[in-house]
């Protein structure tokens, strides 16, 4: 289990706190990461575009002239795609890009995340953002004395906090999340990651296994149905044997008639 020092604003070790294994100590998966990236990108776009089609530009719908005997081309309507300034055919229209996303992709992504960045040692626990004012000039100071060399800082905070939501918002490069808003692309995005000691915990108790729970091989190999105990052989006892049948008399054959010659004695009297 890692274990992280925390310290205060001032930049002094005031404690440790531990990490669950299975949130912060888990095995980078890139793959979760660029889904989850994304589906994130995708879900943050408008989708205002639009084109006018042919019913919708200006102009007339008279036909210009006539079908046949001009020579010309035939033409139905100036509004037409193959005219300038007419509509546009299977042009973009209003639309949604998000998509839904597993919720065990997300998960995996975070905790992949979260590993990564506590793998570079890009991750700091504060014991609590306590500011006593709202500006900007005071909270930067205390970045600085935490040792946040980096462009940009991403800062999560368990619930609201007035002052650091003031103090953080003029600073270029500095992002609050409320822990339980966390997005794998935040992450990603900035290259250094400051959690109070609250948000530690509580995204190690969230993501981590709940209690009673087994890892997923542990729970396959559970999973497979016991060998089935091998009974005793029962001693073949002898049967006993039926009684032998008495052994069958054989009719006697009945004498045979004495067939008379053919031809012989007919005719004679």
């Amino acid at each position: 289990m890692p274990v992280v020092d925390v310290k205060n604003l001032e930049g002094k070790k005031v404690g440790t706190v531990d990490l669950a294994d299975g949130v912060f100590a888990v095995r980078v998966n890139p793959y979760l990461l660029h889904e989850t990236s994304r589906w994130y990108l995708n879900s943050q776009r408008a989708g205002t575009h639009k084109t006018k089609g042919r019913s919708e530009v200006q102009g007339s719908g008279r036909k210009l002239w006539r079908q046949k005997g001009t020579g010309r081309a035939r033409i139905g309507s100036i509004r037409s795609p193959l005219w300038r300034k007419g509509g546009t055919v299977h042009g973009p229209q209003p639309r949604s890009y998000a998509y839904r996303l597993p919720r065990k992709v997300f998960l995996g992504a975070l905790r992949s995340a979260l590993s990564s960045k506590l793998a570079e040692e890009k991750l700091i626990v504060v014991d609590a953002w306590q500011l006593e004012s709202h500006k900007t000039k005071a909270f930067r100071e205390a970045l600085d004395k935490l040792g946040s060399e980096s462009p940009t800082i991403l800062l999560v905070e368990t619930g609201e906090n007035h002052n650091l939501e003031l103090a953080s918002r003029n600073l270029d490069g500095v992002k609050l999340s409320l822990s339980h808003d966390l997005q794998p692309y935040d992450l990603l995005r900035h290259d250094r990651l400051m959690l109070s000691k609250d948000a530690a915990e509580r995204l190690s108790a969230a993501l981590g296994p709940k209690d009673g729970s087994q890892p997923m091989a542990a729970a396959k190999e559970s999973a497979k149905p016991a060998p089935a105990a091998e009974k005793p052989e029962a001693k073949k006892t002898a049967k006993p044997h039926a009684a032998k049948a008495a052994p069958k008399v054989k009719k006697a054959k009945k004498p045979a008639a004495a067939k008379s010659p053919k031809g012989k004695g007919k005719g004679k009297e």
